[in-house]
Formats: C-alpha cells, structure tokens, sequence
C-alpha cells in the first residue's frame, strides 16, 4: 500500500488522487494530469498549461470550474496567451438538477471515465499508472 497517494481535499470532498484533464468541446481527452488530492487546482493548471502549450498551439479559450478562478487567470494569460473563463453555477437553491451551460461537457467526460471499472475507484499505486489508465479509457 502506498501511503504516498493518501491525500484529501476538504472541498471537493476527494480521497487519494484528483485527475485534471483538458478537453475538446465535444469531451474526448486532450491531455490529463494526476495529482495527490490536497494539491489545488490553481496550483495544478500552471504545469497543465505547459503542456498544453507543448500539444496544441491553435487554442484561445480554455472554460473552467470555479477551482480556477482568482490571480491564477491573469497569469495564465501573460505566460500562455490563454484566456480562462470561469464557468460556475448560480447559488440559488433549486430542487431540479440543471447543468451548468458549458461545463457538462467535462463533466461527461469524469462520467464516461466512472464507467470504467479501473478509473471508479483509484487501484493504481503511481501518479504516472493512473494518468496512463485515463488516457486508455479515453481511447
């Protein structure tokens, strides 16, 4: 058992690991990243941006979760040339479940991935295990 990949984020209620992936608008995996859960989104985005960067250079505008949103915005748009728009959902506190415009596309996606018997629970024991196991359930 790897006591390395026992991490927990408070907010998003996440044991072990977050996967943070980059999609296309119709939900099909353009790049993937793992980390340790306690590990923020806005930390997370900068090495995501790289490598963005290093795949495809023809993308302007990248929409995300309010995980994302604060000073990180600005500075992804100086170092990348990226424009982030955060997309969050409205506090009012309805009964009926309604998607968020825009952001049910990733949403989808971690779907799609739950369906899959190795990515809805976390069985891998490396960072780079569980990244490569997305990127075959993305296939």
């Amino acid at each position: 058992n790897n006591k390395a990949l026992n991490s927990y984020d408070g907010n998003k209620k996440v044991k072990g690991i977050k996967r943070h992936v980059i999609v296309d608008k119709n939900g099909f995996l353009v790049a993937v990243m793992v980390t340790v859960a306690h590990i923020h989104d806005s930390k997370a985005v900068m090495l995501m941006m790289r490598v963005l960067k290093e795949m495809l250079r023809s993308i302007k505008e990248i929409i995300a979760d309010g995980g994302y949103r604060g000073e990180i915005i600005e500075q992804v748009k100086k170092r990348f040339g990226y424009l982030i728009e955060v997309v969050m959902r409205s506090d009012d506190k309805k009964t009926e479940f309604t998607p968020v415009h825009k952001r049910w596309v990733v949403e989808r996606t971690f779907a799609w991935f739950d369906n899959d018997r190795r990515r809805c629970r976390n069985y891998e024991l490396l960072l780079e295990s569980s990244e490569n196991m997305v990127k075959l359930a993305a296939i």
